[in-house]
């Protein structure tokens, strides 16, 4: 199959996991992401359950805007700032750099149509990965 952006454009559950080297310490997200239609973009905001630990849990949430490319899709921050391009064929990867840290992201498609993304995060206080898979409702 090849991907276009449109496939996207639903209901997803969230598992994510992130584990944090410099503390060791686990931190799990469940929830959804809805990808909708939006003014010449497509909103994507997500919402659900983040625990640290044993901790109790807390409602976490994000948006961003997403823009269809010919071979993939733009992502930007919610105030418009420009995040990454999503391949959505080849290696599908990409990076972002705020100033201390690096952002690495890796993209897979392979199960489509489950998919993940495993971000991994370095800087002068920072050394994370965190991996998500993506499920349609």
């Amino acid at each position: 199959m090849t991907l276009t952006p449109e496939n996207f454009f639903r209901r997803w559950t969230i598992e994510r996991n992130i584990f944090d080297a410099l503390t060791g310490q686990r931190v799990v997200f469940t929830g959804v992401a809805d990808i909708s239609d939006g003014t010449n973009h497509w909103l994507y905001r997500e919402t659900g359950e983040l625990r640290m630990g044993t901790g109790p849990s807390m409602t976490a949430e994000r948006c961003y805007l997403w823009r269809a490319v010919e071979d993939g899709v733009d992502v930007y921050f919610e105030d418009g700032r420009f995040f990454h391009r999503m391949a959505l064929a080849g290696a599908a990867k990409a990076a972002h750099w705020c100033d201390p840290d690096q952002y690495d992201v890796s993209y897979e498609f392979t199960d489509w149509p489950v998919w993940r993304a495993t971000w991994s995060v370095r800087g002068p206080r920072k050394n994370y990965t965190m991996k998500s898979t993506y499920k349609p409702v």
